[in-house]
């Protein structure tokens, strides 16, 4: 299985996880969660776009973008894109971002090592 499927399906199980989270808890946990999960979400679309990254810079350029993201909502985002990328600076979202840039990291390891052999 190529690298790019790999994301594509830990793409796919990440937003249900997100959604999961959303749906069956609330509070600070669902909102951190999320922070993580987004995070997560932007290594496996960095990996289907460049699928030979390393795991460590597919999770410094998740977690630079998702930094640069909130950083951005002290100057102000569109109000169309605030549903996506939020419109309020909160400083904790900060450490989250971190975490999930770890998980992410450690699922493009695991990607990584992924290969599907089809013998005759």
């Amino acid at each position: 299985m190529s690298r790019r499927w790999w994301a594509f399906g830990a793409a796919g199980v990440t937003v249900a996880a997100g959604l999961g989270v959303r749906s069956w808890t609330g509070g600070d946990f669902a909102k951190y969660a999320g922070d993580a999960l987004y995070t997560v979400l932007v290594c496996a679309v960095v990996v289907m776009v460049a699928p030979r990254l390393r795991p460590a810079v597919v999770a410094g350029v998740a977690l630079g973008f998702s930094w640069a993201v909130e950083l951005l909502q002290i100057a102000g985002i569109p109000v169309v894109l605030q549903p996506l990328l939020g419109a309020t600076f909160n400083a904790p979202d900060l450490f989250w971002y971190v975490v999930g840039a770890v998980l992410g990291w450690f699922l493009a390891r695991r990607g990584r090592r992924t290969r599907v052999r089809i013998s005759d």
